[in-house]
């Protein structure tokens, strides 16, 4: 288990001066935003705008900080996002645009390199346990609230907020989540196309 304090995140301002993004994880360790496999990253939402192009890239997107926004995805009709609405999926590379609907906000963005990597966002308000059953990583992130982390033994990692952790598959390995009273914390699971190498 590797854990990622808020501290040692890097956030970086976005060029239009829309907001910002902080970002949580990526693989492999150090790459640019032109050659991931995935990234897991939080943004400060502050004004509406079009979301930048990510050719081959699958996107997730949850809400969860502020009063939501309504996303256009392509020609599709307007979804509403907030905080207790299930994340939305959709294709890097499909123009897509947000309208703030009362005040900016904070998403919580999880990208694969399609073909390569899968994906999944949870959201999760109940302890539960991360047994790892057809995936290969999985990612806790905390955006405001206390999580503590128990492994088989018994032994708890408490995260903080804005901090996270990554968690690789072992034999037999198991962890509960446990995200504090009346809050929700993150799991992000993802797994390797079968057959394909990612980057190293």
């Amino acid at each position: 288990m590797k854990i990622v304090r808020a501290n040692e995140c890097r956030t970086t301002p976005w060029k239009n001066g829309g907001g910002s993004t902080t970002e949580i994880a990526i693989s492999p360790p150090g790459a640019s935003l032109n050659a991931f496999d995935w990234r897991i990253s939080m943004a400060h939402v502050a004004s509406d705008g079009p979301f930048s192009e990510f050719p081959g890239i699958a996107r997730t997107l949850a809400v969860v900080g502020g009063n939501g926004l309504s996303l256009t995805i392509g020609s599709a009709q307007p979804v509403v996002l907030d905080r207790n609405t299930a994340p939305v999926s959709f294709p890097g590379d499909t123009p897509t645009s947000a309208r703030l609907l009362a005040g900016e906000i904070v998403d919580l963005n999880v990208m694969t390199l399609r073909d390569q990597f899968e994906h999944r966002l949870l959201q999760v308000r109940q302890p539960i346990d991360c047994d790892f059953i057809g995936y290969d990583v999985a990612v806790v992130v905390a955006p405001f609230d206390d999580v503590c982390l128990y492994s088989a033994d018994s032994k708890a990692t408490t995260l903080a907020c804005g901090d996270a952790a990554i968690l690789m598959r072992e034999t037999d390995f198991k962890c509960q989540i446990a995200p504090a009273a009346a809050a929700a914390c993150y799991l992000v699971v993802l797994r390797q196309c079968r057959g394909q190498i990612g980057r190293t």
